[in-house]
C-alpha cells in the first residue's frame, strides 16, 4: 500500500491534508501545483521572513536526519532510499513515542484529541 492511501484511509472523514514547504522554485512549479491539487493536498508555504509556518514539517525533518543518519550512508540509490522512509514515515505516524503527544504516537494522539 502506498503512503498516499494509507493516508486516506487513516484521516477521518472530512479532512483536507496540508503540504507544507518553503518557496522554493520547484514548489512552484505548474506542474507540481497541478499535482498536488490533483491529490485533493492544500499547499502551505512558508512566508518570506517566517519559517514558524513551516516549523512542524521542520521539526520532522530535523528528527529524520538525526535518528537516521547512520541508516541513510547504506542506501545506493533513489528506490532504496525511498522505501526505507516509507518505512520510516510509518514507524514515526505508528510507533513513535514522545513527551510532547503525551508518551503517544503522532496517531494515537490525533485520536484521543479527536475523540475529546
Amino acid at each position: 500500500m502506498d503512503t498516499l492511501s494509507q493516508l486516506e484511509d487513516n484521516l477521518p472523514n472530512n479532512f483536507n491534508p496540508i503540504i507544507h514547504s518553503d518557496q522554493g522554485w520547484h514548489y512552484q512549479l505548474d506542474y507540481y501545483r497541478e499535482k498536488i491539487d490533483s491529490l485533493g493536498l492544500i499547499q502551505s508555504m512558508s512566508r518570506k521572513g517566517n519559517c514558524l509556518d513551516n516549523a512542524p514539517m521542520e521539526s520532522f525533518f530535523h528528527l529524520f536526519k538525526v535518528e537516521s543518519q547512520p541508516e541513510i550512508k547504506k542506501y545506493k540509490n533513489i528506490s532504496q532510499f525511498t522505501q526505507f522512509f516509507n518505512k520510516y514515515v510509518n514507524w514515526h505516524n505508528n510507533d513513535r513515542i514522545s513527551n510532547k503527544t503525551k508518551n503517544m504516537s503522532p496517531v494515537d494522539y490525533r485520536t484521543h484529541v479527536l475523540a475529546a
